[in-house]
């Protein structure tokens, strides 16, 4: 029995969006030192569907900051299409 491979990032997948002619695969990345405060702090990472040999994660800074993690969340899953383009856009080299 073959293992799946661990995913690219250890976030939570939210959307696929488009820009520049690819698709981008967009995941919530919390900060590991929130388990131990009262807030939670995220941000979002973007990885192209068709990920070239080398290529990297390409990551917001913490851009989501809420008292619980179910919150956070939230917040995460009501931005729109257009908002995770614009955040594409503000990493991408």
């Amino acid at each position: 029995m073959s293992q799946e491979p661990e995913p690219p990032t250890p976030g939570q997948h939210l959307a696929t969006t488009s820009h520049g002619g690819r698709f981008w695969e967009v995941y919530l990345e919390f900060e590991e030192a929130a388990r131990h405060t009262d807030s939670y702090r995220a941000r979002l990472a973007f990885l192209p569907a068709d990920q070239n040999d080398g290529e990297e994660v390409l990551r917001t800074i913490w851009v989501i900051i809420e008292p619980s993690y179910e919150e956070a969340m939230h917040k995460a899953r009501g931005f729109e299409e257009h908002q995770f383009q614009a955040f594409l856009r503000s990493v991408l080299p």
